[in-house]
């Protein structure tokens, strides 16, 4: 369909369809899909009826638990008097004890009981004397010497296999000990680092009174100047003990300390200018060889 028009005072074209709107309805007829006039609207709606209320059952309810109560109170009772009743015919009670086997028949009889006890469980070790230390190093056996057992160090169980230190105190130190070393190819030899594998410790103490007679030795000091030394010799008794215990197990004799030499490094007392001889060591393990052979 074509929007053309005929130009102002033409004719129409023949071919072309005139546009228009569609046909009106008729007068006095209402338009489709409207309602037509007078035509009546949707009917009246009315509320639903209430129904009435519905009566409570409560009270039967509760009715039928009084009477339940009082049923069961009633059975409670009667049990009870049955009970007293009963216990009438025997007013003497028995006392029963565990059974036992009898030695003859080897049935149980009352009133023994041949059960044997159990046996306690072995405590742990406890340190046995107020002074017994734990060791952190090798040289804290040193303690033995001044009484103190090792907590932790072997149980001695005899010289065969036995681990051992030796200490020495001095003359100007006599609270103090000091390792004495021995050779590493005795079977008794042990590490600083297995302290605890130690079942004896020797001590060499210093005999007081036996010194000898100071020899002079010649160094030079630090700064280089000439010094001399007083080198005094003296002799030591060594004992050996447990470790673990404290306990003395054993006398190792008289270690001399001799000076017949001057060595060729000394430690010495600035103020005394005096040095002591170390006891010898070929005897200490002369004396440890015979002990824990």
């Amino acid at each position: 369909m074509s929007n053309n028009h005929p130009p102002y005072g033409g004719q129409p074209d023949p071919n072309v369809t005139p546009w228009g709107g569609p046909p009106a309805q008729p007068a006095g007829y209402p338009a489709y899909g409207q309602p037509g006039y007078g035509q009546p609207g949707p009917p009246p709606q009315f509320a639903a009826p209430v129904p009435p209320p519905r009566k409570s059952n409560r009270g039967l309810i509760i009715g039928l638990a009084a009477g339940a109560v009082v049923v069961v109170l009633a059975i409670c009772g009667a049990g009870i008097g049955l009970a007293l009743v009963g216990n009438d015919d025997d007013p003497t009670p028995k006392v029963s004890g565990p059974a036992s086997v009898s030695p003859s028949n080897g049935n149980p009889q009352p009133g023994t009981d041949n059960s044997a006890a159990p046996e306690p469980s072995e405590s742990e070790e406890q340190p046995g004397s107020n002074d017994a230390v734990t060791a952190r190093y090798s040289s804290d056996l040193s303690s033995v010497c001044d009484g103190s057992p090792i907590l932790n160090a072997a149980a001695y169980s005899g010289p065969s296999g036995a681990k051992a230190y030796t200490f020495a105190n001095s003359i100007e130190r006599p609270t103090f000990w000091s390792t004495k070393s021995v050779s590493s190819e005795k079977p008794y030899y042990a590490k600083s680092a297995d302290f605890e594998s130690v079942s004896v410790v020797a001590c060499l103490k210093v005999n007081e009174g036996s010194e000898g007679t100071p020899k002079k030795c010649d160094y030079k000091d630090n700064s280089g100047k000439r010094v001399s030394i007083s080198y005094i010799s003296s002799r030591y008794a060594m004992t050996f003990y447990a470790a673990k215990t404290g306990e003395k197990i054993g006398d190792g004799g008289t270690v001399n300390a001799p000076a017949n030499r001057c060595p060729s490094f000394i430690s010495y007392n600035k103020l005394t200018m005096r040095s002591y001889a170390s006891p010898d060591s070929g005897t200490i393990e002369a004396a440890l060889d015979k002990f824990l052979s």
